[in-house]
């Protein structure tokens, strides 16, 4: 055989085997360190675990799920549903709607002016700002004192109009974003993730929701969800919106083929990889995205989705594995430590195998 013919039926195999999930129960498997885990987590030893998929190659490997769920519930994975921002933005992006992510913020915002808090550096945000959490303005959701936390937004009704009339933010305890790694200060910020929504929607002239379900969820197949919205019924892309463990599993291995499913490109392969590389850093070990999160386990580098509860929606290009790790630890504080543990110890061991 050929090299030219060997390369294109690699090339075409490779294509196959990408192309979509493969949900079919013939490739599910039994591995000593995943029943261990299966075991543990029916125990209990892994509070409050609603399910775990894992898919290799674009194989469906392992699905379980547990605590009375089943494969047609719905899962609320908090903050985990921020990433749809940032696919709902490259769509956007691709289709012409946005020039791109550096476009300023009050191109979309119009209808929120004036501002409270006035100040011309506020005509500088980016969309960028936003999707990486570091833009100026004073939100911080890990600061219960910070005016910009989430809890007071959600007693707002208008979430753009709280989040542009915030004022500028200082930097009294940590360092300022010329003396971080990527030049961005990261601060974790709900409220701007709800903005995008709303600057999606302004772009496109309709609802955000429809737009999305038609060029993402659609081609996705993506159909038994509950979308959570805002009080003035935008989207929320703060968080919140429930999706099967399937579809959750569609939406990280759509990002982990850079954006093409089934033969078709959902998204641009250069969106997927600007929302996947380091944009800014959020403690040591820990960096971020475009509203998703970066970093290791077991040595296997990830991007993820993330929320409240130790949910997350993973995946490892490296091993070419994709992972949904669903649960109801909200506000637990050993949350993020049980899905870490399951990640560490038993499901990327067993996937280097």
């Amino acid at each position: 055989m050929s090299k030219t013919i060997s390369f294109l039926l690699f090339f075409f195999i490779g294509n196959i085997i990408f192309a979509q999930i493969d949900f079919s129960e013939t490739h599910l498997k039994t591995m000593p360190l995943l029943t261990t885990m299966d075991s543990l987590v029916k125990d209990g030893k892994y509070e409050n675990i609603t399910s775990i998929l894992i898919a290799k190659d674009g194989k469906l490997l392992f699905e379980n799920y547990y605590n009375d769920n089943d494969r047609s519930s719905k899962h609320n994975t908090r903050s985990a549903t921020k990433s749809i921002a940032t696919l709902l933005t490259g769509i956007a992006i691709d289709k012409g709607f946005i020039k791109s992510e550096n476009d300023k913020i009050f191109d979309y915002l119009k209808h929120k002016m004036p501002v409270e808090h006035p100040d011309p550096r506020k005509a500088e945000i980016t969309i960028e700002d936003l999707l990486t959490m570091s833009s100026i303005l004073e939100c911080d959701d890990n600061n219960s004192f910070s005016r910009g936390n989430e809890e007071r937004m959600y007693i707002i009704e208008d979430w753009a109009k709280f989040f542009v009339d915030l004022p500028i933010r200082s930097y009294p305890f940590g360092p300022k974003p010329e003396e971080m790694p990527y030049g961005r200060s990261m601060s974790y910020c709900s409220a701007g993730a709800a903005a995008l929504a709303e600057i999606v929607q302004t772009a496109i002239g309709s609802s955000a929701e429809e737009f999305l379900k038609e060029n993402l969820f659609k081609p996705l197949e993506i159909q038994n969800y509950k979308p959570h919205y805002t009080p003035t019924g935008t989207l929320n892309t703060a968080g919140g919106s429930e999706y099967q463990s399937r579809d959750f599993l569609k939406l990280i291995q759509l990002c982990l083929q850079k954006g093409t499913w089934n033969g078709q490109n959902i998204i641009s392969k250069e969106w997927v990889e600007k929302a996947t590389t380091p944009k800014a850093n959020a403690w040591e070990g820990m960096d971020y995205g475009y509203l998703f999160w970066l970093r290791k386990y077991d040595r296997a580098k990830c991007f993820a989705m993330a929320g409240n509860g130790g949910n997350k929606i993973m995946a490892f290009p490296e091993l070419g594995v994709t992972v949904v790790l669903t649960s109801t630890n909200y506000n637990n504080r050993n949350a993020h430590n049980y899905t870490d543990e399951l990640l560490e110890k038993y499901i990327i061991p067993a996937m280097k195998l």
